[in-house]
């Protein structure tokens, strides 16, 4: 994972599971990385003092005892699986401490709702414009 100025460590794993991310919550983190410019975002989860960072290819989780070691991790999404943008994404979750799997139970609604209120405060970088659509014939 190449991070903007942060660099984080990981001990070797100790559990992967299969999971499914909901629909919404996979396409907002896709919707903040595009609009961030950046090669990834941070995103505080204030409910469990957790950090996450979203990048192309995973989010890891990082409490905030423990800055730069990573607790869980999201990995191998399969979002090319999807036939619509509504259905749930499959991922691995990867686990780097005994307490991952617990961690992991919080985390898809905590993290969704931290998504939820970065989006709300991110400012649009263009001003909206509506598109004009054919009508039926």
């Amino acid at each position: 994972m190449d991070h903007d100025k942060e660099s984080f460590e990981r001990e070797q794993s100790l559990q992967r599971v299969a999971s499914a991310l909901p629909a919404a919550t996979y396409n907002l983190t896709r919707i903040l990385l595009a609009a961030s410019g950046n090669r990834c975002v941070f995103v505080p989860i204030r409910a469990m003092q957790y950090l996450a960072v979203i990048d192309q290819e995973e989010i890891i989780f990082v409490d905030s005892q423990y800055k730069r070691w990573v607790e869980v991790a999201w990995q191998r999404f399969q979002s090319q699986a999807r036939v619509a943008l509504d259905e749930p994404v499959a991922y691995e979750a990867v686990f780097y401490t005994p307490d991952g799997s617990a961690t992991q139970r919080r985390l898809q609604a905590d993290f969704h709702a931290a998504l939820a209120l970065l989006g709300k405060r991110r400012r649009p970088v263009a001003p909206a414009h509506i598109l004009t659509l054919p009508g039926k014939p």
